[in-house]
């Protein structure tokens, strides 16, 4: 199907506001997207017409709503052709999804000695957990370099492998530099040296296709609210077998099979892991925000993209004083750079008075902004309703920016 940008900003209500006089020119996508009238409604017509707790009750509107949110684990399974539906369980993103597996998997697994591997462009979500479980097992926590363009090599990955990791831990994309691992590869070079794979995608599900089988990954998590789907929710998939020898992560309501003061016995997986009441508008949200993004095509998402990064990066770049903060092979759609004269912050509040949102600081990711001699850069991440005249105005705004400091 041929990708029409504008026909998508109108799917987008947000986007047709103006800020400070002008159009919104909205480019902090990598903190959170927008999200379709099609999420809203959804959302809305629930909460209006059909809302009711699941699992529990065996009134009509209570058997409907089980019956949608159920309905959600096959379509999450098909987008990221998981195996079986029972692998997909909901979290509240992937930070939470990140420390299910560490609580549950590295507590039962894990011991003083052990070492988790991850790279050195990884988000906070992706170290603290981590060190909180090196603080309390006393296992090793190791990082791999990330070279001076921001690429993380497999020859690198392989050289900090030993007999003693235990899981590799590693982002699909920078959500500062942009850079896409190659994550088959590092899978491959984990499960070689005994060590399984954990794959945070929060930044690269939104821009191109992700197959966990094709990775054979063993752990897989994102978030809805970078997917143009709601805040709150979020997906961990897991290996069928890996999540049955699992204990819960949380304790409470709709994760038991049965409960005495004696003893408790939990549900098979995926429900021992999502205690309490679930996010069950959220999740039908995410529902409508992944079959809006199945109906436009993740390969026609990615190619729109790629051409505005392409064109983006070239117009930065010829602004004398910018200079772009990760030139990798592999990119998606995340623009990182700073300015001789101006401030990362400087230049969001300049940009905001333009109309033009970005973002500015250290992204969560300050390890990295340490390993690259920089304290913030600012950010422009695009998404699927960006546009030429998007980057433009982004351009105009950075010259302004130029004109201002000298």
């Amino acid at each position: 199907m041929t990708f029409d940008v504008y026909a998508v900003q109108r799917d987008f209500p947000v986007l047709s506001q103006t800020v400070h006089g002008h159009p919104l020119v909205y480019l902090d996508n990598g903190a959170s997207a927008q999200k379709p009238q099609i999420v809203i409604d959804t959302m809305a017509r629930f909460m209006s017409d059909a809302y009711a707790n699941v699992h529990r009750g065996v009134h009509t509107l209570s058997q409907k709503a089980t019956e949608a949110f159920e309905g959600v684990r096959p379509i999450v399974q098909r987008f990221i052709n998981a195996a079986h539906e029972d692998e997909i369980v909901f979290t509240r993103n992937t930070t939470e999804s990140i420390n299910l597996v560490a609580q549950s998997w590295g507590r039962a697994n894990l011991k003083k000695g052990d070492e988790v591997l991850i790279t050195a462009l990884e988000h906070h979500a992706n170290i603290v957990p981590w060190q909180m479980l090196r603080d309390a097992l006393g296992i090793v926590l190791r990082v791999v370099p990330v070279t001076p363009e921001g690429d993380v090599r497999i020859e690198d990955v392989r050289a900090a492998l030993s007999d003693k990791t235990k899981l590799v831990a590693v982002a699909h994309t920078s959500n500062v530099l942009g850079t896409v691992l190659p994550i088959k590869e590092i899978v491959q070079a984990a499960h070689d040296a005994g060590a399984l794979a954990l794959i945070d995608g929060a930044q690269g599900v939104c821009h191109d296709a992700s197959d966990v089988q094709a990775w054979d990954a063993d752990f897989f998590c994102f978030s809805g609210h970078k997917l143009y789907g709601p805040t709150g929710i979020g997906v961990l998939y897991g290996k069928r077998a890996l999540l049955a020898e699992m204990p819960p992560y949380q304790g409470g309501g709709d994760m038991i099979s049965s409960v005495s003061f004696e003893k408790t016995l939990y549900k098979d997986p995926p429900y021992r892991f999502e205690a309490g009441t679930p996010a069950i508008v959220e999740v039908l949200g995410l529902r409508a925000a992944i079959e809006y993004l199945s109906a436009l095509g993740m390969q026609n998402i990615a190619a729109h993209e790629h051409a505005l990064l392409t064109y983006a990066t070239q117009k930065l770049a010829a602004i004398e004083g910018v200079r772009i903060v990760g030139q990798a092979k592999h990119k998606a759609a995340i623009l990182s750079f700073v300015m001789d004269q101006a401030h990362p912050h400087d230049i969001g509040t300049i940009l905001d008075r333009c109309g033009v949102a970005i973002r500015a600081g250290h992204h969560c990711a300050q390890p990295l902004m340490d390993h690259l001699g920089i304290v913030a850069t600012a950010r422009a991440s695009f998404g699927l309703y960006n546009t030429i005249e998007d980057v433009d105005a982004l351009v105009a705004a950075v010259t302004k920016v130029q004109e201002i400091f000298g």
